[in-house]
């Protein structure tokens, strides 16, 4: 990364996000929400809060150990932490290019670096290689390539395996080991993933593929077997589909896509659809008690409530976190 690309991202990492207070009324881009009643998972007359808004991302979410959220920011590179009352620090800086964090029950941290492969920077080569990396309780590499010195690409998502490694995503699933050993889930054949989650018992890994969730077996060290076709999101929506995923602590599975958070039993049968104010594309259980589930969403408005624009040829990366209040609860040992 060139030192003209590095002090534009200092400088954007000082930027603060926009105030969001409570949605008490609908801004620009936001659209009604009403939460249905779904057993076991939300209440009629549940409200979506707006908690957090900001010209740049709010990505790959999950729940740190105290309940605060963190988020991986792309263009400040860096992993980012709110607090229930709004407060927000950097609590990891200096990451090149972040995606996604995750989290395991040990309270190992694990984070996507993306480098210089943001479409928005339009660079005509990124020489930087993307990897896999553990921030805490040390920081390392975990892992910049295959075997065979192929490099990952630009990677999309991650999950921690709960054994020192992690499941990534981009188009395949792969499995980097605590070694750095990498190794192939499932790639090829017209697969495209993005999100992933471990079932609360780390036996069950899904991932998204358009409109299809897949579920592998998970064993010893991060071994996973018997792929199969675990859900279908309902309405067989246009577009992207699932994007990202999570579980809460009874099994149920929760994935972001075009009509809002579609919510499926353990077994895969469709539960019901939560709308968003936006179009969400990652999701967490988090709070003190992680009763709360928070989605971070595609576009924000300014502090006047009109919508965020960027000059033309320029990527628009806003995002908005909004959260609910559930009768379901995160996993208590796994956060994603």
């Amino acid at each position: 990364m060139s030192i003209r690309t590095i002090s534009a991202a200092m400088a954007l990492a000082l930027c603060p996000a926009l105030a969001a207070p409570a949605a008490a009324q609908l801004v620009d881009g936001e659209q009604e929400a009403v939460v249905p009643a779904i057993p076991g998972v939300t209440a009629a007359g549940a409200k979506w809060e707006r908690v957090w808004q900001s010209p740049m991302t709010a990505d790959g979410i999950t729940a740190a150990a105290d309940g605060s959220l963190l988020f991986a920011q792309e263009q400040s590179n860096s992993i980012r932490k709110l607090w229930p009352d709004g407060q927000e620090w950097v609590q990891w800086p200096y990451i090149s290019g972040a995606g996604a964090v995750s989290v395991d029950a040990q309270g190992r941290v694990f984070t996507v670096e993306r480098t210089c492969t943001d479409p928005g920077l339009k660079q005509p080569q990124c020489a930087e290689a993307t990897r896999v990396t553990q921030l805490a309780p040390e920081r390392k590499v975990l892992a910049s390539a295959f075997a065979d010195g192929k490099t990952l690409g630009r990677l999309n998502d991650v999950a921690a395996d709960g054994h020192g490694g992690a499941f990534i995503t981009q188009t395949g699933v792969y499995h980097v080991a605590a070694d750095g050993t990498v190794s192939v889930v499932a790639e090829g054949n017209g697969l495209f993933t993005n999100g992933l989650v471990l079932s609360p018992d780390g036996k069950t890994l899904y991932v998204t593929n358009r409109n299809t969730i897949l579920a592998f077996d998970v064993g010893a060290g991060g071994a996973t077997s018997n792929r199969r076709d675990f859900a279908t999101l309902p309405g067989n929506p246009q577009g992207f589909g699932a994007d990202g995923l999570a579980v809460d602590n009874e099994g149920r599975l929760y994935a972001s896509g075009p009509a809002g958070i579609y919510v499926f039993d353990k077994g895969g049968q469709a539960l019901g659809t939560i709308p968003t104010p936006r179009v969400p594309i990652t999701l967490a259980f988090a709070g003190p008690d992680k009763r709360t589930l928070y989605v971070g969403t595609m576009g924000a408005a300014d502090p006047d409530g009109k919508a965020w624009t960027t000059p033309e040829g320029v990527r628009n990366v806003a995002m908005t976190l909004y959260r609910v209040n559930t009768l379901a609860s995160g996993p208590a040992g796994r956060p994603k």
